[in-house]
């Protein structure tokens, strides 16, 4: 054992580990990437996330946290301590909030707040197996976040603890939020035009010290350890309707799009050929992609509104509960689809899967890809929330050529930044984005990251190489290709 382990092993009560099958499963997540710990540690309670922040700063190692490893970007890959917060698993559900363990995942949570009628918003495809951690850490949406907002929306209150081992809890705490309201300088003309955002700190979000909770929102572990948090509860709707349509050109769903997405759906989805031919259903022939839309309020006038404007054909008006699951399910199984669909040696690694724009400049991002196809001799399968201008890209061509891999991210993070974008609007940064973070928010922004992450781990202690870091990480420690 190293001298770390060995002054972890005496003071944790909860498990330390260093054995290369320990090792070598934290060594990865739903990533591309690989990168060894040396040590991992599932602390039992908070004194012992205090404790290995203490034993790591004073050893000059990091601490990097981490949920259920469903995260596409390698935010919770380090070469330090990982920490598994799956013991912080405690929920309590009230009127209109529930305080979740860290550790919860999100299918148990769903499963308690339906037997008291109630849910949490935030819905990623992923939702029955990520953590609330993680969602945190990542400020994830999915498909209903057009009408309901991302976690950002849906949080009340954190409990963390910071780089110093100090326990905090925002927005109770006036002192810590008076630091973090002074330390926001702002440029607004770099801040992302876009209705939902995961891209670096949330500082646009903060509008006054009732809002300093949100700075740790998409945080990706880099300012402190969430160990609980108060979640925004709602009402089960008592009634849904979901339409799949048809369309023959990807420009006329674009423009229907648009127009539905004034009408206040509560899902907006896109899903392309390379998809729609996995689900159990005969399309017409000429089919190019399908929109799911879904309704949970005012039913009666929003299909009669709805049918006005569309020009596609409607294949599905579905109203029963278990008829809308299966066709969501259909949606939401759209990455293993996309995988399923193409040979591992021709998958390039996620790096630009996430990107968001201005819904009305979603023609010029159908075309930003198609230039860079025809450049890269590449292909493409998209899907996605196409009611929040963010769609999934899962690029087809020569696996092993890294430096390509580099091009491309290069070009489209360029583009995506030009029109007002951003570059991951749900999934984070991790070791794939955070070099194009100061690109992205330019210099007074950054600065402010820069200043926050200062004032919560002085000594970078945790989850170093992300959000504010400027080494280039995104082809390094890709998984063997």
């Amino acid at each position: 054992m190293n001298p770390v382990q060995t002054q972890l092993k005496k003071i944790i009560k909860g498990e330390v580990h260093s054995e290369n099958e320990f090792r070598e499963f934290y060594s990865v997540d739903a990533s591309s990437y690989q990168i060894f710990p040396k040590t991992i540690v599932i602390p039992k309670n908070e004194k012992d996330v205090i404790n290995t922040i203490k034993i790591a700063k004073k050893c000059k190692t990091s601490v990097t946290v981490r949920g259920a490893g469903t995260g596409l970007v390698g935010g919770a890959l380090n070469d330090g301590i990982i920490l598994d917060m799956k013991n912080f698993d405690s929920i309590k559900i009230r009127k209109n909030y529930a305080v979740v363990g860290t550790g919860v995942v999100k299918g148990k949570l769903d499963r308690k707040l339906a037997s008291s009628k109630k849910f949490f918003p935030p819905n990623p495809s992923v939702g029955s197996f990520c953590s609330i951690g993680g969602m945190l850490g990542n400020n994830s949406s999915g498909s209903r976040s057009l009408k309901y907002g991302s976690v950002i929306d849906n949080v009340l209150e954190i409990t963390f603890i910071d780089g110093n081992g100090n326990k905090i809890i925002l927005p109770k705490d006036k002192k810590i939020s008076n630091k973090i309201e002074k330390k926001i300088k702002i440029n607004e003309k770099k801040i992302p035009n876009v209705s939902k955002n995961s891209s670096g700190y949330r500082i646009d979000k903060i509008n006054s010290k009732k809002d300093s909770h949100k700075i740790i929102v998409g945080s990706e572990g880099t300012l402190g350890i969430i160990t609980s948090a108060k979640l925004k509860i709602k009402n089960i709707p008592k009634k849904r309707i979901l339409f799949v349509i048809e369309y023959d050109a990807i420009k006329n769903a674009i423009d229907d799009c648009m127009l539905i997405n004034k009408t206040n759906p509560s899902a907006m989805e896109f899903v392309d050929k390379v998809v729609l031919q996995q689900i159990n259903h005969k399309f017409q022939k000429n089919t190019k992609c399908l929109l799911f839309v879904e309704y949970d309020e005012k039913i009666v006038q929003n299909e009669k509104k709805f049918k006005t404007i569309i020009s596609g054909n409607i294949v599905k008006k579905l109203t029963k509960k278990r008829y809308i699951f299966q066709w969501w399910k259909y949606r939401d199984s759209s990455l293993y689809y996309s995988l399923k669909n193409i040979k591992k040696e021709s998958r390039i690694p996620h790096v630009i899967e996430d990107a968001a724009v201005p819904i009305e400049k979603l023609p010029e991002l159908f075309n930003i890809l198609k230039k860079i196809n025809k450049k890269f001799k590449t292909k493409s399968v998209m899907y996605g929330h196409i009611g929040n201008g963010n769609l999934h890209v899962r690029l087809i061509g020569e696996r092993k050529k890294t430096t390509l891999i580099k091009n491309i991210a290069k070009q489209y993070f360029d583009e995506i930044i030009k029109i007002g974008g951003t570059i991951t609007a749900e999934h984070g940064d991790g070791l794939a984005r955070s070099e194009f973070i100061k690109k992205q928010y330019g210099k007074i922004n950054y600065e402010t990251f820069q200043k926050i992450k200062k004032q919560f781990d002085p000594y970078n202690t945790l989850n170093p190489g992300k959000i504010t870091s400027e080494k280039s990480t995104i082809i390094k420690n890709f998984e063997k290709l």
